[in-house]
C-alpha cells in the first residue's frame, strides 16, 4: 500500500519524504490506509534502489539536507501495475477479532460486555469524526472529484454500519 501511495503522490509533483508525510497526515490517508510514517521513507529508499523514483534535487533546512524525489519512468509502469492490483483485490475486511470476541461472549457478564462495546463504539465515532476532518482538510488543498466524493462517503458508511452493529450488540446486553 505504501509504495502505490507514494508512487501515486509524487506522480503531483517532486517531494521530501515529509512532505509525503505531510500529504497523507492533513487528508487523514494514513489512517485508513495504514500508513506508518517510517514506512514511507522504508518504501522512497527500497524503490530508489529499485530505480522506480530518484532524487531529484536536495533541499537545505538548517541545518539538514532533505533529498526530494521524483518518480521515473520505471516508476511509472509500476504505478500503472500496483494500481490494476489494487483494484480488483477484495475489498472487504471483516472485523474478525470483534467476530472471535463474540464467539465466546458469554464468558462475561453483561456489564463487562457492554462496557467493552461502548470502549470500541466511542473509538470508532472518534475515528469516524477524523475521516470527516480529513475530508474538510483534503477540500482545502485539492477540489474533491466524483470519485474521491465516494470515496468517502464509503468510509464514512463503513464506520456507521460498525457502529449500527455495536449499538444493537450493546441494545441485547442492556436487556439482559
Amino acid at each position: 500500500m505504501a509504495r502505490l501511495m507514494v508512487l501515486g503522490i509524487l506522480r503531483t509533483k517532486p517531494m521530501s519524504g515529509y512532505e509525503i508525510q505531510q500529504v497523507l497526515q492533513v487528508s487523514q490517508t494514513d489512517r485508513w490506509a495504514g500508513i506508518l510514517p517510517g514506512s514511507i521513507y522504508h518504501a522512497l529508499k527500497k524503490m530508489e534502489k529499485e530505480e522506480l523514483v530518484e532524487i531529484d534535487s536536495m533541499e537545505q533546512t538548517g541545518h539538514r539536507t532533505k533529498a526530494i524525489y521524483k518518480i521515473t519512468s520505471k516508476g511509472e509502469n509500476e504505478f500503472v501495475n500496483l494500481l490494476k492490483e489494487s483494484l480488483s483485490a477484495p475489498s472487504v475486511q471483516l472485523p474478525t477479532q470483534l467476530y472471535t470476541g463474540l464467539s465466546f461472549i458469554a464468558s462475561l457478564d453483561s456489564n463487562a460486555v457492554i462496557e467493552a462495546l461502548q470502549s470500541q463504539k466511542q473509538i470508532i465515532e472518534k475515528e469516524l469524526e477524523q475521516q470527516k476532518q480529513g475530508m474538510v482538510a483534503k477540500k482545502q488543498y485539492i477540489e474533491i472529484d466524483e470519485i474521491t466524493s465516494l470515496t468517502f462517503q464509503n468510509i464514512f458508511k463503513q464506520y456507521e454500519l460498525q457502529i449500527e452493529f455495536l449499538q444493537s450488540l450493546i441494545d441485547v446486553y442492556e436487556k439482559k
